[in-house]
């Protein structure tokens, strides 16, 4: 079974510190809207939960140029 590292900070209400081995992000908003991460490696996602067992989310990431 392999390792793995995470934490969670909490900043502000509504404002997280997510930090893992490889990167960390920000994450705000959730309560009853729409929740947005960024990502320390370019990642960003927005994802909102939805009625019953459902949710949604879209993520773009940005592409390294030449």
């Amino acid at each position: 079974m392999p390792i793995t590292f995470r934490k969670s900070i909490r900043i502000l209400p509504g404002v997280r510190l997510n930090i893992n081995k490889r990167s960390w992000s920000i994450t705000s908003g959730g309560r009853k809207g729409p929740r947005y991460t960024t990502s320390s490696t370019g990642r960003r996602t927005t994802s909102m939960d939805l009625p019953g067992p459902f949710g949604w989310r879209k993520t773009t990431t940005k592409r390294r140029g030449s």
